[in-house]
């Protein structure tokens, strides 16, 4: 009699379990940001030790820099949200930092603090694409809802290594997402110097509204360069001394209307023409050689 009892209270219970509604976790709620800004290092294997110090450091100087946190605190929420990945290719590709949201000078000055702390990342290949689709998925899988949406590309060669670049951009820009480009150009030539690398970000790289880049001249000059370069891409302002500096291009130089994307020609080639097409670059660091980089759409 006891044991049916038992038998009975146990098969409630159990019922109990397999009819009772499902717990549903509560929504992270979403906070809200003026810009969400991932940045890709390049770390492939035209990267040496010290260059790629430069580039950390760079950063890790930008993110102390008076003028960036006075660019962050100018937006109409006065902070952003900032996540940092190495980039070489798919199975290489590591994020460094993941979201930290940034509004003043300690937490500017901590995020620096963790990328000078970071192990260095080693790499294989150089896939741009990669790069973009890792950061295509960082920005649609965090809680944050910023105003713009951007990834930041810097490197110094072209894709060789997963998808045509371009058809990853194209796909990020009708998501709404700008990519900008710092290309890294060598004046000493030798190893990882590119012809052109400028022309290259800005046929075959970078995208949407008010895209641009910022040219390094050399791993030495990256730390001016990824200070400037992200002061406009939080303020979206040019200051007026950067529209005649010849180190920065701005592709686009107003806002377009929403799932809007005006075409953009390509830049005219050289004589004789110097560059090939966005298409995956094999073999080597030398001059880009072939056909004109097609229009931009």
């Amino acid at each position: 009699m006891m044991r049916a009892r038992h038998r009975h209270i146990f098969s409630a219970a159990l019922l109990a379990v397999i009819f009772a509604p499902p717990v549903v976790a509560a929504p992270v709620p979403m906070e809200a940001v003026d810009v969400e800004l991932v940045i890709a290092t390049d770390v492939s294997p035209s990267i040496d030790p010290q260059e790629a110090q430069l580039q950390r450091e760079g950063i890790a100087e930008a993110f102390l820099n008076p003028q960036v946190v006075s660019a962050i605190q100018s937006g109409s929420l006065g902070k952003i949200g900032v996540a940092y990945i190495d980039f070489s290719s798919r199975e290489f590709n590591k994020i460094v930092i993941n979201w930290r949201v940034i509004k003043d000078k300690p937490s500017a000055a901590a995020f620096a603090d963790t990328l000078r702390k970071a192990p260095r990342t080693f790499g294989r290949h150089t896939s741009i694409s990669d790069a973009l689709e890792l950061g295509q998925f960082l920005l649609e899988t965090n809680n944050l809802e910023g105003t713009k949406r951007v990834i930041d590309v810097s490197g110094d060669g072209p894709n060789n290594w997963g998808r045509d670049v371009t058809q990853v951009r194209d796909a990020l820009v009708k998501k709404r997402i700008v990519i900008n480009g710092l290309p890294i150009i060598n004046d000493h030539g030798g190893f990882g110097t590119i012809a052109d690398l400028d022309k290259y970000f800005i046929n075959c790289v970078i995208g949407g509204p008010a895209a641009f880049i910022v040219v390094a001249k050399g791993f030495q000059d990256f730390s001016r360069a990824i200070r400037n370069k992200l002061i406009l891409e939080i303020s979206s302002e040019t200051p007026a001394n950067a529209v005649r500096n010849p180190l920065l291009l701005k592709v686009a130089a107003a806002p377009l209307p929403p799932m809007q994307v005006r075409p953009i020609p390509a830049l005219p080639p050289r004589d004789p023409p110097v560059q090939t097409g966005c298409g995956n670059q094999f073999g080597g660091f030398g001059p880009f050689n072939g056909f004109d980089f097609p229009p931009r759409r």
